[in-house]
């Protein structure tokens, strides 16, 4: 996320990067596939509230965090959301992952590993479905995704966005899989994201 940052800070605009429990350099057990991380995600828009009670505030998530963003409890209270790649169901998202591996061996252990969730993480299958969220999103949401995605796949972001609120906006990275889309499409990225952004400033 470096990289978005240092364009976000190019345009204008302040940036404030973080690590979620049990990644990067913050301590925690598990990565809990977005469960535990909305926490930190609330705790960090909490803070940008209070330092900057009177800004517009945006987050953009990417993949992991896309989906923390999303199962917030209550719903973040921010004027966009950017997600990228961001998994419908954690079903969706071990079969396709398992299928990418073991091919159609992998629809088949994709419940065994589903089983196990509540008992190593503390968190259901039935928790971690950010397409159940995203209708409670009350800001404009500006949702991308790549082409060639086998992880989260063209048909998993539309299940996203048939189900966010109008306003919103959809881009589909040309022949990009499931990577860094600022890297995979870096002008077209910046030039999208900024307009999103400054659509934003607009309003009231």
């Amino acid at each position: 996320m470096v990289d978005r940052a240092r364009f976000l800070i190019r345009a204008g605009y302040s940036v404030l990067l973080i690590d979620f429990q049990a990644t990067g350099e913050t301590k925690g057990d598990h990565i809990t596939f977005g469960w535990k991380e909305s926490r930190d995600v609330l705790a960090a828009t909490d803070f940008v509230r209070h330092v900057e009670p009177i800004s517009h505030v945006a987050v953009i998530g990417s993949s992991l965090g896309g989906v923390a963003a999303l199962l917030a409890t209550p719903p973040l209270k921010v004027d966009a959301l950017v997600l990228e790649q961001v998994y419908p169901t954690i079903e969706i998202a071990t079969r396709n992952r398992m299928e990418n591996y073991l091919g159609a061996f992998g629809r088949m252990v994709t419940p065994l590993l589903l089983n196990q969730l509540r008992w190593r993480l503390g968190v259901s299958a039935s928790q971690l479905r950010p397409v159940d969220h995203i209708s409670n999103v009350e800001c404009q949401v500006f949702i991308i995704s790549g082409e060639k995605d086998r992880n989260t796949r063209p048909p998993d972001t539309r299940m996203l966005v048939e189900r966010a609120r109008t306003p919103k906006q959809v881009w589909v990275v040309p022949n990009a899989g499931h990577v860094d889309l600022h890297r995979a499409a870096r002008q077209e990225y910046e030039t999208r994201v900024l307009a999103f952004f400054a659509q934003i400033e607009k309003t009231p």
